[in-house]
């Protein structure tokens, strides 16, 4: 383990001091979406002799990238405010009797929200190499393995083969995304997909925007570049009100002196004429919930750490069960600056 974390190290400081032949910037201007979110968890009634129902959910922070503001709770239960002690990822935790529950019940978190364009412009006059302000403990967390993305076996091989005589880190990221955008489909049949498994991406060669994203974070960390998941909904450029079906999820990495740097491949995939855009921008058309996978939370959670938290999660006497959620979208106003 100590290797590990020594290996992880001495790689954040050469990507530091390699990126510093690199100028580049990240815009917060450009175009942005203003918009009104709700977010509807229905709790269904509870069979006689439960005892307690404990449900976690998920709620938006303000960033550089979209401010979050005139958050609104309404709730029958009492409920507090959480934060996971790992990814600092936010939340509504409500623990209450089941003898409370005997019909359905809903739990309505709405609120404003802007979304601004994240775009790198990648130059190439030398830099200052100041840092960003990331640490490099909060990096080195983006270094390990999750559950279902190893760093080594196949993962590690592939990530080695596809860079394979690449020194600079930026050049290695993008042959990474290359291969992902290449070699995988945007393809939701049959099973297996959504699971952000990057082996079963690896083999599969095809899944949802969490196999794309699973794969690439695998590799890119494989290679020792610090790369994080991170998971909300997508705002269709063509829809201003109504339903969200459910969510989107996309990648950023980490190189001196950019920062974190936006990835979307299955995007990418989808829309092959945004290809370069996609790697080292997010458009507006997307709101963010958390961040991270194996997420445990606080108070903890009985059953295994989550996959990924985007919908509700819910325990009932210690044991996971189902809540309906649904999501709405509307505009209030787009522009570019």
């Amino acid at each position: 383990m100590l290797k590990k974390v020594a290996f992880g190290v001495v790689c954040i400081i050469a990507l530091i001091a390699s990126a510093a032949i690199f100028s580049a910037s990240s815009k917060t201007t450009g175009s942005l979406r203003i918009f009104e979110f709700t977010y509807l968890t229905r709790i269904p009634s509870l069979p006689a002799g439960s005892k307690i129902s404990r449900i976690w959910i998920p709620l938006p922070q303000s960033d550089a990238y979209q401010t979050i503001g005139d958050l609104k709770i309404e709730s029958p239960f009492s409920y507090a405010q959480h934060r996971d002690p790992k990814y600092g990822n936010d939340y509504l935790y409500l623990e209450t009797p089941a003898s409370r529950l005997a019909t359905p019940a809903d739990v309505r978190v709405s609120f404003q929200a802007t979304r601004r364009e994240h775009r790198v412009e990648f130059g190439t006059r030398p830099a200052t190499t100041q840092s960003t302000g990331a640490d490099l403990p909060s990096l080195q967390l983006f270094l390990q393995p999750d559950r279902r993305v190893p760093l080594d076996g196949v993962i590690a091989e592939l990530s080695a083969q596809e860079t394979q005589g690449i020194q600079d880190p930026l050049q290695k990221a993008r042959a990474i995304y290359n291969y992902v955008v290449a070699t995988m489909r945007f393809d939701k049949s049959g099973i297996g997909w959504g699971n952000g498994d990057a082996i079963w991406a690896w083999t599969a060669k095809r899944g949802n925007c969490t196999d794309f994203h699973s794969l690439f974070i695998g590799m890119m960390r494989a290679a020792g570049i610090p790369a994080r998941f991170e998971i909300g909904f997508p705002l269709p450029a063509d829809q201003h009100d109504g339903a969200i079906p459910g969510y989107h999820c996309w990648a950023q990495f980490y190189l001196e002196p950019y920062g974190w740097i936006p990835v979307d491949a299955s995007e990418a995939w989808k829309h092959p004429e945004k290809k370069n855009y996609f790697f080292g921008a997010h458009d507006d058309n997307r709101l963010q919930f958390t961040v991270g996978r194996d997420i445990r939370l606080d108070p903890p959670q009985q059953g295994d750490p989550l996959n990924y938290f985007i919908y509700p999660y819910a325990e009932l006497d210690g044991k996971p069960f189902a809540v309906e959620s649904k999501f709405s979208l509307q505009d209030r106003a787009s522009s570019t600056d």
